[in-house]
């Protein structure tokens, strides 16, 4: 029994994960940021940043450019966690949805397969007779 949808209709657990996320400002400017910090425009900017500071602003730009690359590595494995735990819980979400789906077409198909046995030995009665 495959039920086709359109294009445009999400899993629910989509629809639910997506107006939570869109409703608390926090996520949205986390998803924001680790949506950005996950681009190559990112790694772009990074590069010409960082290259310009360490030809032309400092004349020993190590100690100064190894703190704040570290300070930012910080804060993206903090925003990289808060996906993965997002993820996490979707696919969490999902499962527990689509189990019980699953299970509830299994007693569907259970019972037609119970009516259909009783029907066919009705049947079978009939034309044995």
């Amino acid at each position: 029994m495959t039920s086709e949808r359109p294009q445009d209709q999400h899993h629910p657990v989509v629809v639910n994960q997506k107006t939570r996320r869109g409703a608390d400002a926090q996520l949205r400017v986390a998803d924001a940021i680790t949506a950005f910090a996950g681009s190559m425009l990112f790694v772009y900017i990074h590069v010409l940043i960082f290259g310009a500071w360490m030809v032309l602003v400092e004349t020993d730009p190590w100690p100064k450019l190894t703190l704040v690359v570290s300070l930012e590595a910080i804060f993206l494995s903090t925003f990289v966690l808060i996906g993965q735990n997002r993820l996490a819980e979707f696919a969490r979400q999902k499962a527990d949805h689509d189990y019980l789906e699953e299970e509830q077409e299994l007693r569907l198909n259970t019972d037609l397969t119970k009516a259909i046995h009783v029907l066919t030995k009705e049947i079978h009665a009939h034309v044995v007779k």
